[in-house]
Formats: C-alpha cells, structure tokens, sequence
C-alpha cells in the first residue's frame, strides 16, 4: 500500500513526486508511456513565463509569478539548462498598443517585477532583426526558457533519488475506492494507495470520471512549431510575442537553450487526444505568421516540425482540488499555459492540500534536492575533457556528430534512476538525433548502446514505444534468403 500514488509523469507530476519525496512517504508515479514527459511536456513552446498574461484573480495568475520565481533555484539543483533571457510583446498598431497597457496593468496586478513599455528606438536596439514596423513592446525581463522534458526527467531521476517509485508501461483502465483509498487497476497489474494526485495531463477528465461524477472536461488543443539549425539561433536574442488581438495571439519567436530557433504555435482545436500529426497547411500558417515578427526567419533552415497538445479546461482556470466525491483524489488538471512557468508553485500548492486532508507531514531529514551533476562533454574545458576522457575513455568516442554527444554521456543517461530506455528517451535526455540529420547517422549506434547497456536484443530497441519498432530482421540474413529463392527459381 503506497501512500501517494500520482498519475502522470508529465512535468506537473514529476514536480509533484519531487515535492512528495521530501516528507516521510511511500509515493509512486505511474505513467501510460514507456518515458517520462511524453505528452504535453515533451511538445510545447518551452517559455517561462513572466506572469502578466494571466488573471490576477485565477489559479494561473496567483502561480505564474511564483513558479516563475523559483526556476534558477531549481534548475540549479537539479542542473537543467534555463536562461533568464525576458520577453517583449510587440505592437505594430493602436490596437495592439493598448493591448500591451492592458497587459502592463495587469502585470503590476500580478506582481510581475521590473516591466517597461518600450519605445519603437529602444526595441530596435534591443533586436535589430524584428520587423519594422513595430512601433513598442511590452519587456519583461523575468521571462525565461528552459528545457521541459530534461527537467522533468531531472525531477524524476531526484524523486527516484529520494525514495519515489517510477512505473512506466501503466495505463489506468480503472479506480475502485475503498476503506483504506483505492486500487489503482492497470494493464499492468493493480496499485494500492491512499491517496491519489492526478495530474493525467488531456486524459484527466477521464480519469477523475473513474473516481466522480463529471465536473469538468478536457479537450485537445494542438499547436504546431518548426525548429531551426542553430546557425538561426542568433537571429533575436529574446522571446518574441505578437500582441494579443481579437484574431488571437499570433505566434512566437524564441531561442532554445540549446541554441536553436523556435517558431509557433498555431492554435487547433480538436476530438483526438491523440492527434501529434504535423500538416503542410497549418506549417505554413506559422511560417507566414511569423513575419509580423521577422522577416529574416530562413526557414529552408528547418530541421524539424513538431505538434504538441494542450489540455484544455472547461473552467478557464487550473484545476487543482480535492474531489467532492471522492476523499483524498486530488485533481491536478487543465494545466495548460502557463502551466510550465507555474509548474514549481502548482506542485506546492497541491502538497499544502494534501497536508489539509491529512494534517502535517513528517519532514525527510535526508532529502537531498541536487542530483548527480550531468557530464556535458562539449561544455568542458580541453583540460576537463582530457580528465574526463582519462577516468572514462568512452567519453573520447563521439556518437553525435551534430550535438557532439559522446558514448559516455548516452551510458550514464541509460544508467541513472529514470533513465532512458528507448531512442527517444535518450533523444531527450542528452540530445542525440537532436541536430540536423535528426539522427540519421547516430540513430543506429544509439541502438547498438542502448542494446548493449540494457543486455536485450537490438530488434527489442524502439524508438518510443513497443508499437514503434525499427528492425525486425537482420538485412544481410534477408538478403541471403532472397538470393536462396531466386536459384531455387532458376532450378525449377
């Protein structure tokens, strides 16, 4: 019997299980994929926001700014790339003007520290490469970027760390509440635990129908992005927002903190909870909505497109309550954005209603909140590399040529707790197949290390699930058949 098990392993349940594993708890996290972060986590636009957008009297306004806040400690902590690099929302007309003082205001509402309308001169000097015709933006030099699916796989691998459990491969086909809380019945055997967290991320509503009558739904919502090589990484040094109109949005430009250039969404509402596709159509509608922003996007510098989905809540506002019917199910749901950006602060919030529900919780004097540090070769002095390379030498032997990952950086990635166990989860974790051939050339060795280190056969290597298998056969064996055939053939 767990004390805790939470549902989802995207980047709201892993702050959860990170913020659990620091009081004397049994705690699991359970997951439907086969890694961390596969869902929304693992496909959004990466932003930190600084907290002027939000509602002051919403769930999402009272977070933002404090989660906001507490990213440097964190990523420091758990040593996760993240850069406090602002945001301007930019203006090209009246209209869009007064969209930025309404968000100004609101800013002061929220908190948000140090914000400037700028003018049409200190905007240009700031990023000479925007479009012209913008007249002011509003700056916020709180905003930030950060890598989502390496920190929640940090947040897991330091929960793990501290005494959280992590199963994979669990759907949840079923709850059934008893005496003691509830049995958790999976496709992979049943869960017992007294209270629940679910942070299911666009299943939520079904989840907590399991549980409850429907109090709120979920829908889909998909947004679609280009990545571009790193050579355009430079093109604005800021996230770039286009002002809020009553057309929408618009969409974003921002730097990656690996160096890339990143470009969407758009905004597409949908039934499918599944639907990840990318279109041709709507590709093209970020790439021309982007010129409102820059003109100098060379987008034949495209290394990739991607979709992700948002979960999108009836009530407008994260929810983050215990069920009215069912005692100890707490729903962490409709986290959509800023849901990242407030991720820290949503986990403590859900802790301080646990702690309603069953009274103070026993502190863990051993909780250590930093993890093992992370060996990015390429960031190493020559002097560091040489030590480095002398304890191990598989850390002298590139396998990324494009990102410069070495062997040793993907062995240790595959041997921490929460570490990867597919080529995408290494994908994520190190970034091989991250570059221009998107692992066209890396892709292979990935797998024989991978086979290697877990000792299974290379044709049991997926990229990102059992249904997602790359070698069936061995080609050569293949080939031998064929020409078997054909003199069979011959003689006949």
């Amino acid at each position: 019997m767990y004390d805790v098990a939470v549902i989802g392993a995207g980047i709201i349940g892993t702050f959860i299980t990170r913020e659990l594993s620091k009081f004397d708890l049994k705690t699991i996290m359970i997951d439907k994929d086969a890694d961390i972060a596969n869902g929304t986590t693992k496909a959004n636009s990466a932003i930190i926001h600084a907290g002027y957008d939000a509602k002051p009297d919403t769930l999402k306004g009272k977070l933002n700014e404090k989660g906001n806040a507490v990213y440097g400690k964190v990523c420091e902590e758990l040593d996760v790339h993240f850069k406090r690099i602002g945001s301007l929302v930019i203006a090209s007309n009246e209209e869009e003007m007064e969209s930025i003082k309404e968000l100004y205001e609101r800013g002061l509402k929220n908190n948000i520290p140090d914000m400037k309308i700028l003018s049409q001169e200190e905007v240009r000097e700031m990023e000479p490469n925007l479009n012209e015709e913008i007249i002011a933006a509003l700056y916020a030099p709180t905003a930030g970027i950060v890598s989502p699916w390496e920190l929640a796989v940090a947040l897991a691998e330091n929960a793990v760390d501290n005494g959280a459990e992590i199963k994979l491969e669990m759907e949840v086909l079923g709850i059934e509440k008893n005496e003691e809380g509830y049995i958790i019945q999976t496709n992979n055997g049943e869960i017992k635990s007294k209270y629940i967290f679910n942070c299911a991320g666009v299943y939520a509503d079904r989840i907590n129908e399991m549980v409850a009558s429907r109090t709120f739904s979920i829908h889909p919502r998909r947004g679609q992005y280009n990545i571009l090589d790193k050579s355009t990484g430079n093109i604005i040094n800021h996230v770039i927002f286009q002002a809020p109109t009553k057309l929408g949005k618009g969409v974003l430009v921002a730097p990656t903190v690996h160096g890339n250039l990143l470009v969407g969404p758009d905004a597409e509402d949908l039934e499918d909870k599944e639907n990840i596709a990318t279109t041709r159509e709507r590709i093209a509608f970020i790439q021309e909505k982007s010129k409102k922003t820059t003109t100098k996007i060379p987008f034949s510098g495209t290394i990739t497109s991607f979709a992700g989905l948002r979960a999108v809540p009836s009530t407008e506002d994260f929810i983050i309550e215990e069920s009215k019917e069912a005692k100890g199910f707490i729903n962490v749901a409709g986290i959509e954005s800023p849901g990242l950006s407030a991720a820290p602060a949503i986990a403590e919030y859900a802790i301080e209603l646990l702690k309603g529900i069953i009274g103070e919780l026993k502190e863990r004097k051993d909780f250590n909140p930093r993890r093992k540090p992370v060996i990015r070769f390429m960031e190493l002095s020559d002097e560091e590399k040489a030590e480095v390379i002398k304890k191990d030498p598989r850390y002298g032997r590139i396998i990324c040529r494009c990102e410069n990952i070495t062997e040793g950086e993907i062995v240790d990635s595959i041997h921490r707790n929460a570490g990867g166990r597919t080529v995408d989860a290494i994908k994520r974790r190190v970034r091989p197949g991250m570059g221009r051939c998107q692992g066209g050339f890396c892709g292979p060795r990935v797998m024989e290390i991978l086979a290697r280190e877990l000792k299974i056969d290379i044709k049991e290597v997926v990229k990102d699930s059992k249904a997602s298998y790359i070698l069936t056969e061995e080609t050569k064996q293949n080939k031998a058949d064929q020409v078997e055939n054909l003199e069979e053939t011959k003689i006949s």
